[in-house]
């Protein structure tokens, strides 16, 4: 058996099997443990905070978001959050004018950087929110991103 041959029809054979049922096929992230669905339908600042456990959430110097000031192509534009705030254990992301406000929510290991980068989606230009939770308190920072092309339906 060549080995093209070998590959084509074990490829066969597992698309097969999945398809009968025989094997697990991967989860959606939605039916994860922890998927907080409320958080992602939440349409306000104020509906995310309160998805997540909080009443409010205060200004703070401590939580910086990097987010350029202008992206030129809606479809992935680079942000990193950062948490100087001792005791953080959760940070996201949340963008004002896309049709999920909620973008990404990263829990944080005790004892590790509160610091993340990510690629996110914006469908027009939009004020985004880096959230940082410190024990049952929320601090964020806030930036408008100009979208110059593309995105979300844009």
């Amino acid at each position: 058996m060549q080995r093209r041959d070998f590959l084509t029809t074990g490829q066969t054979a597992i698309m097969l099997a999945a398809i009968a049922g025989l094997l697990p096929l991967p989860s959606l992230a939605q039916n994860a443990p922890g998927w907080n669905k409320a958080a992602f339908e939440g349409k306000s600042l104020n509906d995310v905070i309160k998805a997540l456990g909080g009443a409010s959430a205060v200004a703070s110097d401590s939580v910086n978001l990097s987010a350029p000031e202008i992206a030129e192509n809606g479809n992935v534009v680079r942000m990193g959050v950062e948490s100087k705030l001792a005791g953080t254990s959760m940070i996201a992301l949340l963008i004002e004018k896309n049709p999920a406000l909620l973008s990404c929510a990263f829990d944080v290991i005790a004892g590790s950087d509160a610091s993340f980068a990510t690629n996110v989606k914006m469908g027009q230009t939009s004020n985004v929110y880096a959230l940082a939770k410190v024990g049952d308190k929320f601090f964020y920072a806030v930036k408008e991103v100009k979208v110059t092309l593309g995105g979300c339906g844009g």
